[in-house]
């Protein structure tokens, strides 16, 4: 049920992340090593480049086809480097009830905001949700709504939480955003009588910050009337790995970074890695929380876990 990757630091080609390696976030579409699902309802990302006209603003590009057979991504890809990028391989249901289109397409990203977010997981319930979610959820933001997926709802909460959304956020801001809109989740599921295992790992980015978090409310809950059946996409805790170095790229017949987390410039957040060799990498915690920005030339990274 969808892969994802954030990365911030020195720029690097989108190709080294979507194309090139052993678990590139293109082939976790067709070829994913930690679920059995295939990812098969379309692409997209979000991309900073500090160098390019209005560094604020990302390169957007987003498709509802298989990005393995894109090839306009793939010679996006060849020619940009970004210092920051959100991207998002597409999971769902095999059912004709699932709408593929590019207004579902991840990650979101409302008008003259910075913060654009991904989802991997599925609500269950989420029909019976957006009543009280809607209550909870800024108006123009509510307004900006396009599609039908329970992911754009989750951004769409999680920017009104923050006090200023058109601006970064400190640390502590986007963790407490974080937690309020769980919170906000956890009760209207209550309200509603939804206690069914529901993942909720979030991929976020604004072009100088990154957040993530690996979370599942009321995990291990599936239903027992025989009308509702638990998504395949809540039979797990869904993995969530992260990495620290420099200069990542194919060293020997490895891809890799080098240097080790105390000379990084640099952090790679995914689904699952992207190499063969995932000794550098480290799982995020069942109900953690991450936090990342440049500081002084380096990462800075804060974990927490979520109640």
């Amino acid at each position: 049920m969808c892969r994802a990757l954030l990365y911030l630091g020195e720029p690097v080609l989108l190709d080294n992340l979507l194309f090139q390696p052993d678990s590139a976030l293109v082939r976790q579409g067709y070829m994913p090593k930690m679920q059995n699902l295939l990812n098969l309802a379309g692409f997209g990302l979000r991309a900073w480049d500090p160098g390019s006209h209005q560094p604020e603003k990302p390169f957007f590009y987003g498709s509802p086809s298989l990005p393995v057979f894109d090839r306009n991504l793939k010679n996006l890809a060849e020619k940009v480097r970004a210092a920051c990028v959100l991207a998002h391989v597409r999971g769902v249901a095999y059912s004709a009830a699932v709408e593929i289109s590019l207004q579902n397409v991840h990650p979101f990203q409302f008008e003259d905001v910075p913060w654009a977010l991904a989802h991997n997981g599925e609500l269950a319930g989420m029909e019976r949700l957006k009543a009280a979610l809607a209550a909870q959820i800024r108006p123009p933001f509510l307004a900006g709504i396009r599609g039908t997926t329970d992911s754009e709802w989750i951004y769409a909460l999680f920017m009104s939480q923050l006090s200023d959304p058109h601006a970064p956020a400190s640390e502590d801001q986007v963790f407490a955003a974080i937690g309020a809109t769980l919170s906000i989740l956890r009760e209207a599921r209550a309200a509603a009588g939804v206690s069914v295992s529901s993942s909720v790992n979030l991929f976020v980015a604004n072009g100088r910050q990154l957040a993530a978090l690996r979370y599942c409310l009321d995990f291990g809950r599936y239903p027992t009337d025989g009308v509702e059946r638990a998504h395949e996409a809540n039979l797990s805790f869904l993995s969530l790995w992260y990495t620290l170095g420099r200069d990542y790229a194919l060293h020997g017949d490895e891809w890799t970074m080098t240097g080790g987390a105390e000379r990084a410039d640099s952090i790679l957040v995914a689904s699952e890695p992207l190499t063969r060799d995932t000794s550098s990498w480290v799982e995020l915690p069942e109900y953690g929380a991450l936090f990342a920005e440049i500081r002084n030339g380096r990462p800075y990274v804060s974990i927490r876990l979520i109640d």
